[in-house]
């Protein structure tokens, strides 16, 4: 699948199919699509132009109920190349990242007053989603951060996830590629039943893949009703029969720094020599064309 960067892209009905996959658009930089089938492109952002697009992505701001005291809108740029740059910047002893969302989770945010009286509805107003999807092929193409004490992720979310004890129809967090740590591994997840005492995961472990080495690489998943298969540059890295969410969900890019969820900032974060970035090139979903 090729896509012209720096310029418009106009999908049209025509299709053209090529030793088993499908090509939408414009001649450029070339998608790891999976073989063996054919595809066409549904959703993408190339990050051209010097502007965040903001009919595609919002900013993560709150986890679990509570406004996160680091994540931030600002720590983020375009560099006028096609590339978005989300940054660690450092200010006052505090760490700030951003996470760029196409829709919401319902937990996230705080609760809303029940009408007039002193109880508390533990779901904020809903927010209408930019981008939702089900089944297909998710991919991005980045560069990992180069210094330790925070991590990069691309991801899937459900908006209702944890809302009942069904993954199939509550829906999954698929956790597409994250970087930890800067030794060349990344991690690839599932989890479902929310976040509490219900909670449920399985993971593919570490994957030592090189991944830290200064070079932009393609992470994807192909999720279907049959399960999982996970990509790095083309190549599987791991696969999974399920739990399958049935549920459509968003995309998040996003970034955090380490201890905060523990109440302060990694010590290790006080060596980093920042800002640092996490790159992304593109990010692009596919539907396969039967």
């Amino acid at each position: 699948m090729r896509i012209m960067k720096k310029a418009s892209i106009v999908v049209t009905l025509t299709t053209l199919l090529y030793n088993g996959y499908a090509q939408t658009g414009q001649p450029g930089i070339e998608s790891d699509l999976p073989k063996g089938k054919k595809w066409k492109l549904v959703w993408h952002d190339e990050f051209d132009g010097n502007e965040l697009d903001t009919t595609k992505w919002g900013f993560r701001l709150h986890i679990m109920q509570t406004r996160h005291s680091t994540w931030t809108d600002d720590a983020y740029e375009l560099d006028g190349e096609g590339r978005l740059l989300l940054k660690l910047y450092e200010k006052d002893g505090h760490y700030f990242t951003s996470q760029l969302q196409t829709g919401s989770n319902y937990m996230d945010r705080p609760g809303d007053q029940y009408g007039k009286s002193k109880l508390t509805w533990p779901i904020a107003q809903l927010e209408t989603p930019k981008f939702v999807h089900r089944y297909g092929y998710y991919e991005i193409r980045c560069k990992l951060p180069t210094q330790e004490g925070w991590w990069a992720a691309f991801w899937l979310q459900s908006p209702i996830i944890g809302s009942s004890l069904d993954p199939l129809e509550a829906g999954v967090e698929i956790d597409i590629m994250e970087n930890f740590q800067r030794k060349g591994g990344i991690s690839q997840n599932l989890h479902w039943n929310g976040y509490g005492k219900d909670h449920q995961h399985i993971g593919s472990g570490n994957l030592d893949l090189d991944a830290n080495d200064g070079e932009f690489h393609t992470y994807g998943v192909d999720w279907s009703p049959s399960g999982y298969v996970f990509y790095m540059d083309g190549k599987e890295t791991w696969r999974v029969p399920g739990p399958v969410s049935h549920r459509e969900q968003f995309i998040l890019i996003s970034a955090e720094a380490n201890g905060y969820r523990n109440g302060a900032p990694a010590s290790i974060l006080r060596k980093a020599n920042l800002p640092d970035y996490f790159v992304v090139d593109y990010v692009r979903v596919y539907d396969e064309v039967n």
